[in-house]
């Protein structure tokens, strides 16, 4: 049936608070007052269930930027090849496609519970093997890409269920706020995983990086065996969870505008605005005076940051009702903060920018998630992760190639510029062309 475009749909289970299952609606919102109407909104960690889940997330977040830090330094060790580090990812890129997709499917069909301890019971096993073939000194690329293959599969299929979750322990109220403390402690992982990584190589050695990742998931492991079961609510559990079902999620998705229309503002901030491929080239031209690699590095780093900074501070706008007008104002936001990027030649300008754009993204990815868990029913919901996953994985590639040759044919600040622009065009576009998404509230 259509998505009612200014009431959720969401809400599935009932139970007093405290219980590990989320009750109807949002738990009662007093006046906050002083620095905590600027902090994180942190009402969804008083649900058992949920704190469970979320709290794992924390170890994992770093743990597993362990492992992909140690992955292409252990293939450039062997090949001295950049381009063979480009090759493995490609080679996780496709599994983590085709599995995601299936995966979302498969989560709506049995208890997600289940299903997240077989996945990531896969995963740990799987780090337990890099780490294997490491201490052994097997060295060898074909090893480390099946491996990474098969890590991205279970990963697929974990994380669709995963999120999916979320809507069944906090109710549809706290869906931002729980957004954003997830999306919070992913952005943290991100930025505090790579430098954990950094300092940890010449001390213990690459190998030991994938282990220390396998014990962090036995961590998840019992987190998710504490959850209480979540089987398909209707009761029937269904035998099968083939492509059949996958294509019936995009006809769900093609079918309810204001989910087609989430995935696509994603896409266009992803796809025309990420200019990660090009801070190589900046590093080594504009900002050479400051020195290519603090350039580099600060590079990297700022849209994480500016993400944690806007999950911490999202008690400022996590309570919004608005959730589709948010997402436009962000992705609007994020242009305008990649244009300033573009059009400076001061690196600490630059951080500021990116920064900024990173504060953006998080406040997009916070409502993006909300939409998608409130406006679709929980028998949709694995397979609408399961796109959201795809999306997410593959908007930044396409950016990569986007604006690799951009950058090659015009420059590395006009491409930049460019891309920032077409944000703002398409959005504004987007928007008027289609109300659905800025009319959309809980």
């Amino acid at each position: 049936m259509p998505v009612d475009t200014t009431k959720s749909s969401a809400g599935d289970d009932t139970a007093p608070e405290g219980d590990d299952t989320a009750p109807e609606g949002a738990s009662p919102q007093p006046p906050r007052r002083g620095w905590r109407r600027w902090a994180m909104d942190t009402r969804p960690l008083r649900r058992p269930a949920y704190r469970r889940l979320w709290s794992s997330t924390i170890v994992t977040a770093v743990g597993s930027q362990l492992t992909a830090v140690a992955v292409p330094k252990q293939i450039y060790d062997i090949t001295g090849s950049s381009a063979w580090v480009g090759y493995a990812s490609l080679a996780g890129l496709l599994p983590l496609v085709v599995f995601a997709l299936w995966g979302g499917a498969v989560a709506d069909s049995v208890d997600r519970r289940t299903l997240l301890l077989v996945t990531n019971t896969g995963i740990a096993v799987t780090s337990v093997l890099f780490w294997v073939q490491a201490v052994t000194g097997l060295e060898s690329v074909w090893a480390l890409m099946v491996l990474l293959a098969l890590q991205q599969a279970f990963f697929g299929l974990n994380s669709p269920a995963r999120n999916a979750s979320v809507a069944r322990l906090v109710p549809a109220g706290e869906l931002a706020a729980a957004a954003a403390l997830g999306s919070t402690v992913m952005q943290l992982g991100l930025v505090a995983g790579p430098l954990l990584a950094g300092a940890l190589i010449p001390v213990i050695g690459l190998a030991e990086l994938y282990l220390i990742d396998a014990l962090a998931l036995c961590i998840t492991l019992w987190a998710v065996y504490k959850l209480p079961a979540l089987p398909p609510l209707d009761g029937a559990t269904t035998k099968r969870a083939g492509w059949r079902e996958v294509l019936a999620g995009f006809r769900y998705i093609a079918l309810h505008k204001v989910l087609l229309l989430s995935f696509l503002a994603d896409i266009i901030a992803m796809v025309l605005g990420m200019p990660r491929a090009l801070f190589p080239q900046l590093a080594d031209t504009t900002y050479a005076p400051y020195g290519e690699g603090l350039a580099l590095g600060l590079l990297f780093a700022a849209i994480p940051i500016g993400a944690v900074v806007g999950g911490l501070m999202s008690g400022t706008f996590s309570r919004s009702q608005r959730h589709g007008l948010m997402v436009i104002v962000a992705v609007m936001a994020w242009g305008a903060a990649i244009t300033g990027f573009g059009l400076t030649t001061s690196l600490w300008f630059a951080v500021l920018f990116l920064a900024a754009a990173g504060v953006a993204d998080m406040v997009s990815m916070i409502f993006r998630g909300a939409i998608l868990l409130s406006a679709a029913t929980d028998e949709m919901r694995g397979r609408m992760q399961g796109v959201f996953t795809v999306v997410v994985a593959g908007g930044p590639r396409l950016a990569d190639v986007l604006h690799g040759t951009a950058g090659a044919a015009f420059g590395a600040r006009t491409a930049v510029v460019g891309g920032g622009l077409l944000v703002i065009a398409a959005m504004l576009l987007l928007a008027s062309v289609t109300p659905a998404l800025w009319r959309y509230r809980i």
